[in-house]
C-alpha cells in the first residue's frame, strides 16, 4: 500500500452517515478485506449513530490498478458521552469516489488534515498551568 499525501488527487476528507459506514463494512466483509470490524455489530457496540468523518490515507493497487482505498475513520464513541475514536477502514474504490468532499478549500484540507493527525496521535484533556 502507498500513502496518499493531501496534495494527490485522491485524497479526500467526506463526512458520512452512519448508515453509509454500516454499507462499508457490509463491502469490506464482502470483500473480505481485514482493515474493518469483526462485524456490523462489533462496529454499533463502538460507534455511535452520528456523522462519521473519513479520510483517505492509502491505496492498494494491482496491476496498476486502485483495488482499495484504506481511509481513517473519526467517530464519537457509543457509550461515551464526548469521546471519541479513530480505526480504520477499506473502501471500494468505487463506494469512495461517490463520497461527498469537504475538502475542496485548501485552506479547509489543511485543517482537517492537522485534525485527523492530532486524533491518530492521540488527544487528551489537558490541565493550564
Amino acid at each position: 500500500m502507498s500513502m496518499i499525501y493531501s496534495t494527490d488527487p485522491d485524497f479526500r476528507v467526506c463526512r458520512i452517515d452512519f448508515n453509509t459506514l454500516l454499507e462499508i463494512q457490509l463491502e469490506a466483509e464482502d470483500q473480505g478485506w481485514a482493515t474493518r470490524w469483526s462485524s456490523v455489530d462489533a462496529l454499533r457496540s463502538q460507534v455511535k449513530e452520528e456523522t462519521v468523518f473519513l479520510q483517505s490515507l492509502m491505496r492498494e493497487e494491482r496491476a496498476g490498478a486502485v483495488r482499495a482505498y484504506r481511509c481513517l475513520l473519526l467517530f464519537s464513541t457509543a457509550g461515551g458521552e464526548n469521546a471519541g475514536g479513530i480505526a480504520t477502514i477499506d473502501l471500494d474504490p468505487a463506494r469512495f469516489e461517490s463520497l461527498e468532499r469537504l475538502d475542496r478549500d485548501s485552506d479547509v484540507r489543511k485543517a482537517l488534515v492537522r485534525i485527523f493527525s492530532l486524533a491518530l496521535g492521540g488527544i487528551s484533556a489537558v490541565s493550564k498551568k
